[in-house]
């Protein structure tokens, strides 16, 4: 992250934030600038969706918008070959190789948003740009 120009700026919150409400609740911010990492199966290969907590992600719409012949709900193993951490903190970097990468165009909204920081228990701030930025990311509609 630093290398792009992007101080890690990292809190230990309670573990019970698994959940973007939980989390939102913890940080004093709207569920929307939570930004959950959610690693689909895309066609085989991991997609990382940076997508705000206030509504899930359309599989169906990424697939017509990626070209993709089929985006589904990847299970834990998966994830944690692609992300080398574990669900519930997968962080948007740190990957053992950069996963292809969608960032919710809804979070622009938010002046600083939050992501997990690759541990169960931590979450950094960003904006949206750097969000962009550290993850190579292409902003779109998941809804």
């Amino acid at each position: 992250m630093t290398a792009a120009g992007v101080e890690p700026n990292i809190k230990i919150v309670d573990a019970d934030t698994k959940t973007a409400v939980a989390a939102a609740e913890q940080l004093g911010c709207e569920v929307g600038a939570i930004a959950n990492s959610v690693v689909l199966d895309c066609d085989g290969e991991p997609l990382l969706v940076m997508a705000s907590g206030a509504h899930r992600v359309d599989t169906e719409l990424l697939a017509r918008a990626l070209g993709a012949t089929a985006i589904n709900k990847a299970a834990p193993q998966f994830v944690r070959s692609a992300t080398d951490q574990v669900i519930g903190g997968v962080a948007p970097t740190g990957h053992p190789t950069r996963l292809r990468t969608v960032v919710d165009n809804t979070l622009a909204t938010y002046p600083i948003i939050w992501t997990a920081a690759g541990t169960a228990d931590s979450v950094m701030a960003m904006t949206y740009e750097q969000l962009l930025v550290i993850t190579d990311g292409v902003a779109m509609p998941v809804r």
